[in-house]
């Protein structure tokens, strides 16, 4: 497997987690729908210090520049994160019309942005750095 494939089989595997999150929330199986999207959100933050503890860093050193699209990737990891932060809330609350509307914003931004990284910038990442399946790899442990 390419370290681009292990890549996207992490944003795959959070897609699914956030799926269940949502038919738990939208069956208001409010125990199971926590459950799910502790979860998704542990799985999320994982990937998230993959990329900016080892793959962005990395790829900032070999291009030289900081301010190019790992900056993007960044504040939108931010974003996610601030939704995150509100969607824990509605399900805390149980509020099932603030978590779905929050639910669909992420929906969104998660799309887009996994569209942008496998698509530009894990193709870029992977003519710059050949040790990113290593840097990966090691920015997976714990």
């Amino acid at each position: 497997m390419s370290a681009i494939d292990t890549l996207v089989e992490q944003h795959r595997a959070c897609d699914a987690r956030f799926a269940d999150c949502e038919t738990a929330a939208r069956a208001q199986d409010w125990a199971l729908a926590l459950s799910h999207f502790q979860a998704f959100r542990r799985e999320m933050e994982a990937h998230f210090a993959v990329e900016e503890d080892a793959l962005f860093p990395a790829f900032e050193a070999a291009s030289g520049s900081s301010m190019g699209p790992t900056r993007i990737m960044r504040m939108e990891h931010q974003d996610m994160r601030d939704l995150l932060e509100d969607m824990d809330e509605a399900l805390a609350a149980q509020h099932l019309q603030a978590f779905l509307g929050l639910n669909d914003t992420l929906l969104i931004l998660m799309q887009q942005h996994n569209m942008k990284e496998e698509n530009v910038l894990y193709p870029m990442c992977a003519q710059a750095l050949p040790e990113m399946a290593e840097l990966i790899a090691e920015g997976a442990q714990p």
